[in-house]
């Protein structure tokens, strides 16, 4: 029997309080850290379409099924420090009687498969909303998180390692990360995309997005939005008019700007937004215009609802991320003002 299994027992009390003075360790160290968040109030750990299809695909491994109620109660105690999702990897830190460091590798998903996918689900996605959100056809979801030819990794294809002595393949500092990536997809299941290196949004109906605001938009308060914006929004390039034949503007419709000549940065249009002077009222504005709740909004703007409550509620101009502020600037110029 290993030396490990003789170790004290360390309470959860006391595993949080060793936890809080680690990551200030690590903070002045220089050592960015992506914490997890309380879980200890929720009844299931993910709560999400994204979330739950994770940990009810995990729980279908039978290798795992002896483990993988420590990892539970590790991800709900706190214990989980730090976890980052990037393509092919997760990274973690559990403090478990110590610091435990975790990396688990996963294969980037096979291009036939993403293939079979995406012919699966054409025409079936309609924006990025609702994709994201799971709300999409049964269908679609079934392609999706097929256990053998969807989107979540097979046994096959995870790679595991943990720095503490248990020589389990599957620890129960590993099985608390699991557990853990499932509730970080209920904030940003775009990650999942992510780790298996694929574009979600391949599987988005372009011309779909044209219309999505005008479809969740309340009944007479729509405005028509400008196509090319939408697509600098959400960085898909959607369908217009040839270069060579351009279309005859719409009666009522707001002229485009002219060119400046300067050349565009990397990464944006060459016409760049207009400026939007960030305020309370500017904000609750441009939303009231498009006609959407603040949830709907946020989605659009990329950011939670909770956020854009929180704007419409300060005074003075707002101190913004500059890609919300990109965001909003082109939302307002994309709309064809009286």
């Amino acid at each position: 029997m290993s030396w490990y299994y003789h170790k004290p027992y360390v309470s959860a009390a006391q595993r949080r309080a060793e936890a809080r003075r680690q990551l200030e360790k690590l903070k002045k160290a220089g050592r960015t850290i992506e914490p997890l968040g309380e879980l200890s109030h929720r009844i299931k750990i993910a709560t999400s379409f994204w979330g739950r299809a994770w940990c009810d695909h995990l729980e279908t491994f039978s290798d795992y099924d002896n483990r993988l109620p420590r990892g539970r109660t590790y991800v709900r105690n706190g214990s989980v420090l730090h976890l980052s999702i990037e393509k092919g990897k997760i990274t973690a830190l559990v403090q478990g009687s110590e610091l435990y460091e975790q990396v688990i590798q996963i294969k980037p998903l096979a291009a036939a498969k993403w293939k079979r996918i995406k012919q699966r689900c054409q025409g079936g996605v309609g924006s990025l909303i609702e994709l994201l959100q799971g709300d999409v056809s049964d269908e679609i979801m079934a392609a999706v998180t097929d256990p053998a030819d969807g989107l979540f990794p097979t046994l096959r294809e995870i790679g595991t390692s943990c720095s503490c002595p248990d020589w389990a393949d599957l620890c129960k500092h590993l099985a608390a990360i699991f557990y853990g990536v499932g509730a970080k997809l209920d904030r940003q299941p775009e990650l999942l995309f992510t780790l298996r290196g694929v574009d979600h949004r391949e599987l988005i109906d372009e011309v779909a997005v044209t219309t999505a605001i005008a479809a969740t938009a309340r009944p007479g308060r729509r405005r028509t939005l400008n196509t090319s914006a939408l697509g600098d929004v959400f960085g898909i390039e959607l369908e217009g008019p040839p270069e060579d034949s351009p279309a005859e503007p719409a009666a009522g419709t707001a002229p485009k700007r002219k060119k400046s000549g300067k050349k565009s940065s990397p990464g944006h249009p060459s016409e760049t937004p207009s400026a939007f002077e960030a305020t309370a009222a500017s904000v609750k504005k441009l939303r009231t215009e498009i006609g959407l709740s603040r949830a709907e909004f946020a989605e659009w703007v990329g950011v939670s609802a909770q956020s854009v409550a929180n704007w419409e509620k300060q005074r003075g101009p707002l101190n913004l991320r500059r890609s919300s502020l990109e965001n909003l600037a082109t939302l307002h110029q994309s709309l064809d003002l009286d």
